[in-house]
């Protein structure tokens, strides 16, 4: 079953952050706990974890603001 890779909230008032960098490829194997995308949001950079093993579909590209909860790519 696939997992949704969502824009996390990482402080109390973010709304938005940008996917500035995808730290692994569409198409390659994560594993849970491996980081995933760096997460620029409230002057701050996070290396954000897969939070499943699998094969990663890339949804949405890097460099691009989206919303908190915004689906922006699958585990499969």
């Amino acid at each position: 079953m696939a997992t949704e890779v969502l824009l996390p909230k990482i402080g109390f008032s973010m709304n938005e952050g940008q996917v500035s960098e995808w730290l692994v490829a569409d198409g390659q194997p994560v594993t849970a706990g491996q980081p995933l995308f760096t997460l620029e949001a409230e002057k701050s950079a996070n290396e954000v974890e897969a939070p499943a093993t699998g094969t990663l579909r890339i949804i949405m590209p890097a460099g691009d603001t989206y919303t908190v909860g915004t689906v922006i790519a699958m585990i499969e």
